[in-house]
């Protein structure tokens, strides 16, 4: 018998001072039996700082050929591919080929090795923005998931707060290609 996906419930409140943004979002997140606290909460995060009323999450690790999160256009052009965890560059580039942009966080212990090997390959890809979260902070961020959320998101100057009234978590991405 499969094991099932988790529900998760946020409401999650963004105040985006970087891009002006300020919204009160209702997420419902399926947590796939393989994933983490870590990498669910790396989505919830990689939603926050995308925020808009059309980013949707995709089916992700269930699915192949969907991303973490996305935004279509009303013709079903994909505007937004976004990214958590460290994908093979193949991956990208297919992610590349279908969307206007693509924004990958990386993260994890393994995230700088992941870096060094893979950076000449993605230098080519113009539409691709890459950021890397320290583990510390996603491991901290990964404290904050419960099955039923109340999360404020704070973004400024390039950093994000995350908190629930009891744990917060202090973000910096690391914007790694390109480079600035």
């Amino acid at each position: 018998m499969a094991l099932r996906s988790v529900v998760y419930k946020a409401v999650l409140q963004v105040a985006d001072m970087d891009r002006g943004y300020y919204a009160e979002h209702s997420l419902v997140v399926a947590r796939h039996p393989s994933e983490t606290d870590e990498r669910m909460m790396v989505r919830v995060l990689a939603f926050a700082l995308n925020a808009d009323e059309e980013l949707a999450f995709g089916r992700g690790l269930s699915t192949d050929d969907e991303p973490d999160l996305w935004r279509k256009d009303l013709t079903g052009a994909v505007d937004v591919w976004i990214e958590v965890g460290l994908p093979d560059e193949k991956w990208l580039r297919k992610a590349c080929a279908r969307a206007a942009r693509v924004v990958l966080y990386a993260y994890g212990r393994t995230a700088d090795a992941w870096w060094r090997q893979n950076q000449d390959k993605v230098a080519r890809l113009d539409n691709l923005q890459i950021f890397r979260l320290a583990p510390d902070d996603t491991a901290a961020l990964a404290r904050l998931a419960e099955r039923n959320m109340q999360l404020q998101c704070n973004v400024q100057e390039g950093q994000a707060w995350m908190g629930n009234g009891e744990r917060d978590a202090t973000l910096t991405p690391e914007r790694l290609h390109p480079s600035l």
